[in-house]
């Protein structure tokens, strides 16, 4: 039966050709990582449109902070799927990656070929420095979100030192902090993404009233789709695997990416960055700043700076062609495995939906992403600002103070001005920096 205290002028589920321009938009405007695309999602499906009610929102977006991956583009797909099913949510996924997906490739071509050049390195260079400020930003924005109350912030002070003092894996502390928020829901209720503000009857809302049975019937559709995604995940990467070379090597190392480095974007960077610059000399920690750089001032999730390091692991392999296979099998196993994880589980997770327990569980991981990101910013910061890093005690690795780099300091104190002072937002901070850059090319080298 109808939920007859909905109000009449509650808005109706979008037609499938409306829900397509809409996510269109979202790719092609999703700049500056994960916190402000979830922003842009909010105000176009929550705010604007009410298509999605505020509280389910944030229930989907707790979810997808607990997946391994990007938060961002799990969260399109779920939403995408309760709109419209397995089509919707492939629809919203995919015109969430593939305008910055291009755009990523052209940009790895230019870096590939013309990176050493003096004024482009000047340019990457500049475009590095300010990308230690927009994480900043990053870490600022979600700790208010988060961290609201004594128990959650010492759940992210305890993420913070296990990940970057003691190296314990990131899969051993989502788990210990959803551990902490299942136990002590209530030290949790006042966090999580976003504010209070509540859409009250939305155009989901008034259709799982009207068809209660809505998400059940789409549940059986999502599962089959859940576990095509996995078949055609695992296959391409066992044969692979048994043929060996670079091919092989990015195919296994981004798989296993995909299952263990959960806490969204930030955390398979910390990941990323840690074995494919030091295990399998992929690429620098430059240049793998440099890709966060891209990955910043393109559309679409911060995690398509793999798609960078798997462009870069195919050149330095075999030339162009090689580079391009490289980058497209990376964005295969990266983003395969994500769909997968949201249509096998939305459907378990909908039906949980206002079990306390399960959501202190999923503010307790957000919380712990707060550390996560403080891990990512100081490791980059570091080796941005220092020429040498050296082993230190347990698993730190302390910068030599012989080796600071003055440009570097210059560039970051720039960018954190135009960006939390003037307010420039985003791109014009990432083009001042990177103009400065390039000046500082010309008159003394970088």
């Amino acid at each position: 039966m109808p939920d007859t205290h909905l109000p009449p002028e509650a808005p109706q589920l979008p037609s499938f050709g409306e829900a397509l321009r809409v996510w269109a938009r979202i790719g092609l405007l999703s700049f500056g990582g994960p916190a402000s695309q979830i922003a842009l999602m909010q105000r176009e499906v929550v705010d604007q449109r009410r298509w999605v009610s505020d509280a389910r929102f944030l229930h989907a977006l707790n979810f997808c902070m607990l997946l391994p991956g990007p938060e961002a583009m799990q969260l399109a797909t779920y939403l995408g799927w309760l709109m419209h099913g397995v089509k919707g949510g492939v629809a919203a996924g995919l015109l969430f990656i593939l305008p910055g997906a291009c755009v990523i490739l052209a940009l790895s071509f230019i870096y590939a070929w013309a990176g050493e050049v003096p004024l482009v390195a000047g340019l990457f260079f500049g475009l590095k420095c300010a990308v230690l400020v927009v994480v900043l930003e990053a870490l600022l924005k979600v700790a208010r979100r988060a961290l609201h109350g004594a128990v959650p912030w010492a759940v992210a002070a305890a993420a913070f030192t296990a990940l970057f003092v003691f190296g314990v894996p990131f899969p051993v502390v989502v788990l210990l902090a959803a551990g902490v928020g299942a136990a002590l829901p209530q030290a949790f209720a006042a966090g999580g993404h976003g504010g209070g503000r509540g859409v009250a009857h939305s155009a989901l809302d008034a259709a799982l009233a009207a068809d209660p049975g809505r998400i059940g019937m789409m549940a059986a559709a999502a599962r089959r789709a859940g576990l095509v995604c996995l078949a055609f995940w695992v296959w391409p990467v066992a044969l692979l695997w048994v043929q060996g070379g670079v091919f092989a090597d990015i195919a296994g190392f981004f798989s296993v990416m995909a299952v263990v480095t959960f806490g969204g974007a930030y955390a398979v960077l910390a990941y990323v960055a840690q074995q494919a610059v030091e295990n399998y000399a992929w690429l620098t920690a430059s240049d793998m700043l440099v890709g966060l750089g891209l990955a910043e001032t393109t559309p679409g999730p911060l995690i398509l700076v793999l798609q960078f390091v798997g462009f870069l692991a195919g050149f330095q392999a075999g030339g162009a062609l090689w580079a391009v296979l490289g980058a497209a099998l990376t964005l295969y196993v990266t983003f395969l495995p994500c769909f997968a994880w949201i249509f096998l589980g939305a459907p378990y997770v909908e039906r949980l939906h206002d079990q306390p327990r399960l959501k202190g569980a999923l503010a307790g991981v957000t919380a712990a992403v707060v550390g996560v990101i403080a891990n990512l910013a100081l490791w980059f910061a570091l080796r941005v600002i220092f020429a040498r890093m050296e082993p230190g005690p347990f698993a730190l690795s302390l910068p030599d103070p012989a080796s600071v780099q003055p440009l570097a300091l210059v560039l970051v104190v720039v960018s954190g001005v135009a960006l939390f002072l003037l307010k420039l937002g985003l791109v014009p901070t990432l083009a001042v920096s990177a103009g400065l850059g390039l000046v500082l090319s010309l008159v003394v080298g970088v």
